[in-house]
């Protein structure tokens, strides 16, 4: 029988420490966090400037620090200034990346649009991956010193972290990627450590997502019909009704507080939204049914019953 999930309590005095607080949910978790007159935050951003017009710099539980998640050294840097300002670190998300539409085949031909894949892998990502490395080494090393052990990794990723659709492929290689790291680097960890990590996977989100945090690649002649399933999706994220309908990144930040607060284990995955859980609970379930549907010829691999010209022989008694 596995050992019950520690449950993490959340320090009354937490330092929470958040990637791209510029606008979005990264902006709306960072004021939610300022407007508790015990906790502290570590707002970060490539633009501090912009920053300081939405977040009060007089207030001594707010650090803004400007971090590039594709920089080492702005990482480290962005790292330090938080444990030389507030000593420890509590809570680390992993908030900043951006999105990436149209046809995956014009990476291909596009030098522009190659370019575009691989940043998008390099920012949502390899700098999320080095943010929560660095988290984990200032819960293990640095938070006992002043007397706090362990701590909290949020990851966002999104619907797109677990199910994939048409015409963004490389968003959800990025944020595949992100959710596998997570999930291996968790197991990594050792229990003494008390370190805790949460994938958050929001659905539809009132955020300038769709807007000046989308890119897009050049269009390919392959796909240019108006019911191909990418000018489809299209069509939905950028429709103005469609968007009406997606959760306020307000109630996505109040989500992500509590999954931290409420003084439970924190789960590994946290769908935010009816539509995120339903659609990560419907991919499951098309998983399973395509798993049973292979599984006497999986089987078979290990029996020896697939002959050399790849026929499958059924096993007889």
């Amino acid at each position: 029988m596995a050992a019950p999930k520690p449950v993490y309590n959340l320090p009354d005095d937490a330092v929470w420490f958040i990637t791209g607080c510029s606008s979005g949910m990264g902006l709306a978790l960072a004021q939610l966090i300022a407007s508790r007159p015990t906790q502290r935050v570590v707002a970060t951003a490539r633009n501090v400037p912009k920053l300081s017009g939405i977040l009060p710099k007089d207030n001594p539980n707010i650090l803004l620090v400007a971090l590039d998640v594709n920089s080492s050294d702005s990482i480290k840097a962005a790292f330090d200034s938080a444990l030389t300002k507030f000593g420890r670190i509590d809570v680390v998300v992993n908030n900043a990346g951006y999105g990436l539409m149209g046809d995956a085949e014009s990476f291909v031909v596009n030098a522009e649009d190659m370019d575009k894949a691989r940043n998008i892998v390099e920012t949502n990502f390899w700098g999320t991956a080095q943010v929560s490395a660095h988290a984990v080494r200032v819960f293990r090393d640095e938070n006992p010193k002043s007397g706090q052990i362990g701590g909290v990794v949020l990851n966002v990723t999104s619907i797109g972290g677990f199910a994939g659709f048409p015409g963004s492929a490389f968003y959800h290689a990025s944020k595949f990627a992100t959710e596998g790291y997570t999930e291996a680097l968790s197991k990594e960890t050792r229990a003494e450590w008390n370190v805790h990590f949460c994938i958050i996977e929001p659905g539809g989100t009132k955020t300038n997502f769709a807007g000046d945090s989308m890119q897009w690649l050049s269009p390919h002649p392959a796909y240019t019909a108006p019911d191909t399933p990418t000018r489809l999706l299209e069509g939905y994220v950028k429709s103005p009704d469609m968007q009406k309908t997606w959760a306020p990144s307000e109630h996505i930040a109040a989500a992500m507080y509590e999954v931290v607060a409420r003084k439970q284990p924190i789960p590994l995955r946290f769908p935010t939204g009816a539509p995120a859980w339903t659609v990560i609970k419907a991919e499951c379930e098309e998983v399973e049914k395509a798993l049973l549907e292979v599984k006497d010829l999986s089987f078979a691999v290990d029996d020896g019953l697939v002959n050399k010209s790849g026929e499958f022989l059924k096993k007889t008694f």
